[in-house]
């Protein structure tokens, strides 16, 4: 089968796409007919050493994917040979098969095409945790989306709408915001222009934002802190603008708020009976057309480097997706 490989940390010029053995799946494993891969944030990391795992080389980046069971292991029972599935997989979905642990495994939802199951599975799971499990958003609260043209912000709008909340979609332009509000944002925040923090207090009429969802970090994430509620939730998703930002602790006690850490690939494996239920109800709004990826750009395999180029340079809009078959 052919694979795109990392086999020294560095820049995404530096993979290869080589024929390599196709792997033989475990008993509690689903070999995955790969015909449609994501891309993310942590593929542009996990290349050059950066990223809170270090697979052995060499190795393929990309997390998710979707495709056909080709084979399964005699502990996994609920896929067989032949289904349509979507699978997190950590790395390894940029090629033509991968092995996944089978509870990573999900039958795709009716309507659901490769690409758009692909783009599914990391941005809605992250930002379904993030706004229900971790800031328990509200009916009529007030939801502040930072990057809200990107992947997981674009999921966030969405799920934010479909959740009751009012959701402010801020990005860096006026074409990214038109995005934003095609998936249903309530009010625009064009951050490159003005003072955030007045923006927000003129939003608001004073009162601040009751929810923030960052999956930026930088220079905003001081400023849009300033801006939030009493008892309101910060929530630190990410850091696609390459700055890891620090905050004064005051401000959480000035504010009554509270800064809340959003890691979703552990809480999948530590709470997995709760991260299935939030797919189920990320899959009935799915089917009810309250939610559905943007798929904005599409790479074949071997230009698979320019795929994770395009996110790492932040000119992406909703998902990027490697077609494999």
């Amino acid at each position: 089968m052919k694979a795109v490989l990392c086999k020294a940390f560095g820049p995404a010029e530096t993979l290869v796409l080589e024929e390599v053995a196709s792997p033989e799946p475990k008993k509690n494993e689903v070999l995955l007919q790969v015909h449609a891969a994501g891309v993310n944030f942590p593929d542009t990391l996990i290349i050059e050493g950066k990223y809170q795992f270090k697979p052995p080389f060499p190795f393929s980046p990309g997390g998710e994917a979707a495709g056909v069971v080709g084979a399964v292991g005699e502990k996994v029972s609920h896929v067989k040979p032949g289904d349509r599935v979507m699978a997190l997989t950590g790395w390894g979905s940029f090629a033509e098969e991968v092995a996944v642990p089978g509870y990573s495994v999900m039958p795709i939802p009716d309507g659901m095409d490769f690409a758009s199951a692909a783009a599914f599975g990391m941005t809605y799971g992250t930002s379904m945790h993030a706004l229900k499990q971790r800031a328990n958003l509200q009916p009529g609260e007030t939801l502040l989306v930072l990057g809200a043209s990107g992947g997981v912000g674009l999921a966030a709008v969405e799920i934010g709408k479909a959740m009751g909340a009012k959701v402010i979609a801020a990005a860096s332009s006026e074409a990214k915001l038109e995005v934003a509000k095609a998936a249903g944002a309530d009010v625009l925040i064009n951050y490159s222009e003005g003072s955030l923090k007045d923006k927000l207090k003129e939003i608001t009429g004073g009162q601040g934002v009751d929810v923030i969802y960052d999956p930026v970090g930088g220079d905003l994430f001081e400023e849009a802190f300033r801006s939030i509620a009493w008892n309101g939730r910060m929530l630190v998703v990410g850091f696609a603008s390459g700055t890891i930002p620090s905050l004064p602790a005051n401000l959480t006690l000035l504010k009554g708020a509270s800064l809340v850490g959003v890691f979703w690939g552990s809480f999948a494996q530590r709470q997995p009976q709760d991260n299935a239920a939030n797919f189920q109800q990320l899959f009935a709004w799915f089917a009810e057309g309250k939610i559905k990826p943007l798929v904005s750009q599409t790479y074949p395999l071997d230009k698979a480097a320019d795929a994770i180029n395009h996110l790492g340079q932040r000119k992406a809009v909703g998902k990027v997706v490697v077609t494999v078959r």
